[in-house]
C-alpha cells in the first residue's frame, strides 16, 4: 500500500479524497490497533464465530470498521473497511459489518466517542439475557471508569431500530448492555474502548463470586463515591451522576 502522510491541518483537504485518506498514515496505525484488538477480544472469548464488531473515526467525515463473517482471530489489516458517516463503504474488499448502524447512531449522537466496541463477553451477556445490570457501588475502579451501565431495550441486530436503541443513554454512558445480545463501550481509541469492555466483564464476572460468598456485599461509602466521580469527571469520562 502507498502510505501517505497527512497532517491534522490537512484533513479538510484530504477528505475530498477517500483514497488519500485509507492510503494514510493514521489509516494504517488505526486498522492495526483494531486488528490488535480483535484478537485481544477473541483470546479473552468475549466473541465467537464471526461475532463483534469495532470500527475508528478518522478525521470528521470517515471511519474505518471491521468486515462481516470473519472471526476476529483471524482478520488482517487489508480486511478493515473505510466507511462515510452514512454506511457507505468508500475503500477495502470486503462487506462491512452488518451493526456499522450501531457504530453511526453512537459516533452521530455523541462527537466525543471517537471509537467504538461491540462484543459478547460471557459474563455481561448473562446480565443482558436476564433484562438487568450489576449494581454500582462496590469496586472503586469500576466507578472510577464506568459506574452505571445502561441497559438498551431489545431489537433485532443490525437493523436500524436496533442501533437507535443506544440514543437515550450515549451521552452519560460510555458502557451499555444490550439486551439479549451484548455490550457496546464507546471511548477515544480502540484500546480504550477494549479496556472498558474489560472492565465491565471483569466487575460482573467478580459480582457473580462475591455474591456466591453468602455474604453481605459492602458498598462504598456515599462520600467516597463523590471523591471518585470528582476524579472521573476530570479524566472526563461520562457519568449521569454529575449532572445533580
Amino acid at each position: 500500500m502507498n502510505q501517505t502522510a497527512i497532517s491534522p491541518t490537512d484533513w479538510e483537504t484530504a477528505e475530498e479524497s477517500p483514497l488519500a485518506v485509507a492510503n494514510s498514515l493514521q489509516a494504517e496505525a488505526l486498522r492495526a490497533e483494531i486488528v490488535e484488538v480483535g484478537r485481544k477480544l477473541w483470546e479473552r472469548e468475549y466473541v465467537d464465530g464471526n461475532g463483534g464488531n469495532m470500527s475508528a473515526r478518522i478525521g470528521s467525515r470517515y471511519l474505518l470498521c471491521t468486515p462481516t463473517l470473519i472471526s476476529k482471530r483471524d482478520m488482517t489489516t487489508q480486511d478493515i473497511c473505510l466507511s462515510d458517516i452514512q454506511g457507505n463503504i468508500l475503500a477495502g474488499g470486503r462487506q462491512r459489518t452488518s451493526e456499522l448502524l450501531l457504530h453511526l447512531e453512537i459516533y452521530k449522537a455523541n462527537p466525543r466517542a471517537r471509537a467504538v466496541v461491540h462484543c459478547h463477553p460471557p459474563h455481561a451477556t448473562a446480565f443482558a439475557m436476564t433484562g438487568t445490570l450489576p449494581p454500582i457501588g462496590l469496586v472503586s475502579e469500576y466507578e472510577s471508569t464506568i459506574g452505571p451501565a445502561a441497559l438498551a431495550p431489545y431489537e433485532t441486530p443490525g437493523t436500524q431500530a436496533f442501533a437507535e436503541t443506544v440514543l437515550p443513554f450515549v451521552q452519560d454512558h460510555n458502557t451499555i448492555l444490550l439486551a439479549n445480545h451484548g455490550i457496546v463501550c464507546w471511548s477515544d481509541t480502540v484500546s480504550h474502548a477494549e479496556w472498558l469492555v474489560e472492565t465491565f466483564e471483569n466487575y460482573c464476572k467478580t459480582y457473580l463470586i462475591a455474591q456466591s460468598i453468602g455474604l453481605p456485599l459492602k458498598n462504598i461509602p456515599d462520600h467516597k463515591i463523590e471523591e471518585l466521580l470528582a476524579l472521573k469527571q476530570r479524566a472526563g469520562f461520562p457519568d449521569a451522576r454529575m449532572k445533580r
